[in-house]
């Protein structure tokens, strides 16, 4: 094995590392975050006290992330248990203190046939394992959008609305 690349990521150790898409890595250190990176260059990154206001930085930190290209799970030394969208950081789930203890690992369930099983109807599903001994499937609910029919229809009646309305406004419009 050659080393191809180094870098300073977090201010102490690193509590876990997981490899996304992309070529891009995320890391849970032990500085309170949780960083996406594409090489040495950090991409987007989370603290507590940026997406939880009114809780302090040092009640939580970041202790098993796990990324399954659309998503990133998360896990913490207070047992709560996070999934947010990979690609901005965006979180969708967040159960406090889903475990008594810290979380040492987070997975996601794979997409295959057995896999489909316990997702059920859901978006996806995060299995977390703590110091509790305790083994949790997270399931996070299928987000509801708008077909993309019903969007077209929607922008074409705003189409013909406003020119509906600049024609009753500049009598000549047209």
């Amino acid at each position: 094995m050659k080393k191809m690349l180094e870098f300073k990521a977090h201010d102490g150790e690193i509590e876990d590392i997981a490899l996304g898409p992309d070529n891009k890595v995320v890391t849970a250190g032990r500085d309170f975050q949780c960083c996406v990176w594409q090489q040495d260059q950090l991409v987007t990154g989370l603290r507590w006290h940026e997406n939880l206001p009114g809780i302090p930085d040092k009640a939580y930190r970041y202790q098993a992330c796990r990324d399954s290209g659309t998503f990133l799970g998360l896990g913490t030394v207070t047992g709560s248990v996070a999934i947010h969208i990979a690609f901005s950081l965006q979180r969708l789930y967040y159960v406090k203190e889903a475990h008594g203890i810290v979380v040492t690992d987070v997975a996601f369930v794979p997409e295959s046939q057995p896999g489909q099983e316990l997702l059920g109807g859901h978006e996806a599903a995060l299995l977390s394992v703590a110091v509790d001994s305790r083994c949790k499937l997270h399931l996070l609910p299928t987000r509801r959008s708008l077909p993309v029919w019903l969007l077209l229809l929607l922008c074409a009646g705003l189409i013909v609305a406003t020119i509906l309305l600049l024609q009753l406004a500049f009598p000549g419009f047209l």
